[in-house]
């Protein structure tokens, strides 16, 4: 419970303290706003009475020369400030070439006759996608890469990265600028030139692992894991840092897939011809079954009429037996006579 509250208490420690510095950050440059500004006032105020103490309509207005001199060394001195962001790294350039130490964020005092040029340290997220939408830009179209079986594979995929901050200046000094133009020049030369390239060798190297179905399903997380450790390492010596790889999406070639398709749809007729065959051999199971069920059925008839016969043969009174077992009990209402074309009604 004490270590707890401790914790609880620095972080609202650590809080109250980054909102100070926020706060201090945003008051520093209000107030450097505001003296500038007081500057440019003081500037014009003295250009004014100047101008107007040597006309014959204003005479004497005071604190003009001070307020003048005063106006051009404070913005002199607000010019040679530099404030650098802090999503930002300063290069300094100096006429004898680019400074290995890197401005930090904060503000920072340079002298006219240096440079400072200022570059996006936050994180950059470089897609390779096929389809339209999913963040890829120009020529950032989807990675092919072969299988153990020599089948290629089509993979989306994402990279998160960004510049080392303390390696700003060798990235100025050693990256061109290329043909794309603009303030991220640099960005989109080392994406396409860096970043791109180390994702197909990588990808290359780690696929070559498997077969279609475990890259397609049960290897993608081992597979985007490997690409990460790999590519880390082959982006190292420019300055660069992958902070996250994502495969968003993975698809067989055309013609592959057609062929798995077919491979599919042969495997289930076949599937279902066997569930075919296998009704049809029960049922001829069933009618074998069936038919020896008859024949015992007639063979045990047979038998039984054989014992019959022979015994009414043996002996005569059988007949009359039968005949009294069956006998309800009743005589018959009507009997004929003797003679012929008689008939005697017993009930009366």
């Amino acid at each position: 419970m004490l270590k707890h509250d401790k914790s609880h208490v620095t972080r609202l420690q650590l809080s109250q303290y980054n909102m100070y510095i926020s706060v201090r950050k945003q008051t520093t440059i209000i107030m450097i706003d505001f003296i500038s500004a007081v500057a440019i006032l003081m500037v014009i105020y003295g250009v004014a009475s100047f101008v107007l103490n040597k006309s014959k309509f204003v005479k004497n207005l005071p604190f003009g020369i001070p307020a003048l001199a005063v106006g051009v060394v404070v913005l002199l001195v607000s010019s040679f400030i530099v404030r650098i962001e802090a999503q930002q790294v300063g290069v300094l350039v100096k006429p004898n070439g680019v400074d290995e130490t890197e401005l930090k964020t904060g503000w920072h005092l340079v002298m006219p006759w240096n440079d400072v040029h200022k570059m996006d340290k936050t994180v950059w997220v470089y897609t390779c996608s096929n389809a339209d939408g999913e963040g890829a830009k120009n020529h950032a179209d989807a990675i092919w890469a072969p299988t153990k079986d020599g089948i290629k594979m089509g993979i989306d995929i994402s990279v998160s990265w960004r510049i080392n901050p303390d390696e700003a200046s060798w990235i100025y000094q050693n990256v061109t600028q290329g043909n794309y133009g603009g303030i991220n020049s640099r960005y989109e030369w080392l994406e396409e030139n860096v970043v791109r390239t180390k994702l197909k060798s990588t990808l290359a190297l780690s696929v070559s692992n498997y077969s279609p179905i475990e890259v397609y399903s049960t290897k993608r997380e081992v597979i985007q894991q490997d690409v990460i450790e790999r590519i880390k390492k082959e982006v190292e010596p420019y300055q660069i840092i992958v902070d996250q790889v994502d495969i968003r999406e993975v698809y067989y070639n055309t013609e592959y897939e057609a062929a798995i398709n077919n491979k599919k749809l042969a495997e289930q007729e076949a599937l279902r011809l066997i569930d075919v065959t296998k009704q049809k051999e029960e049922l001829l199971k069933q009618a074998r079954i069936n038919k020896d069920i008859a024949i015992q059925q007639a063979e045990g008839e047979a038998r039984a009429l054989e014992i019959k016969g022979s015994s009414i043969a043996k002996n005569a009174k059988i007949i009359e037996l039968e005949w009294i077992n069956k006998w309800n009990g009743q005589l018959p209402t009507y009997m004929m006579g003797e003679g012929e074309g008689v008939m005697i009604n017993l009930s009366k």
